[in-house]
């Protein structure tokens, strides 16, 4: 690697740290950018080439993450749509949807005891979100 793609990979860390920590608040790419000191259109394809998704596509997961771990513990779909910086309930259930293969509520409604018996850094990963489209046949069923 060259110097100047560690100071990219650098940047860019910076700008998934902002976005992992600052998930609920309204995030667009020139935001981003800026904390990344990138043009968004450079930043968005740095960012996709290095971590294989949008930098919108990845705000996106963070929210729906965080998302299910509130409906898990008994938060109204509505409630969590807000709470994770998401201003419209149709686009949010759409998201995660498309990412968790079921809906919101479908998803706040069934069982989680398993998750729960667990330990955080396990249970963060055994829930992460993948998307459908991605993940194959296999997911799917």
């Amino acid at each position: 690697m060259k110097p100047r793609d560690l100071e990219n990979l650098a940047q860019l860390r910076r700008a998934r740290d902002l976005i992992d920590r600052e998930y609920a608040r309204p995030l667009d790419v020139p935001a981003m950018a800026r904390h990344a000191l990138m043009s968004p259109g450079h930043f968005s394809r740095q960012f996709r080439a290095a971590y294989g998704e949008t930098p919108y596509s990845y705000l996106m997961t963070r929210r729906i993450e965080r998302a299910m771990a509130l409906l898990r513990g008994g938060t109204s779909v509505t409630d969590a749509c807000m709470e994770v910086g998401c201003t419209s309930l149709g686009s949010f259930s759409s998201r995660f949807s498309e990412l968790v293969g079921e809906s919101p509520t479908a998803y706040r409604a069934r069982e989680h005891g398993a998750v729960t018996a667990m330990p955080p850094c396990v249970a963060k990963v055994r829930t992460r979100p993948v998307r459908i489209r991605e993940a194959g046949p296999a997911a799917a069923a």
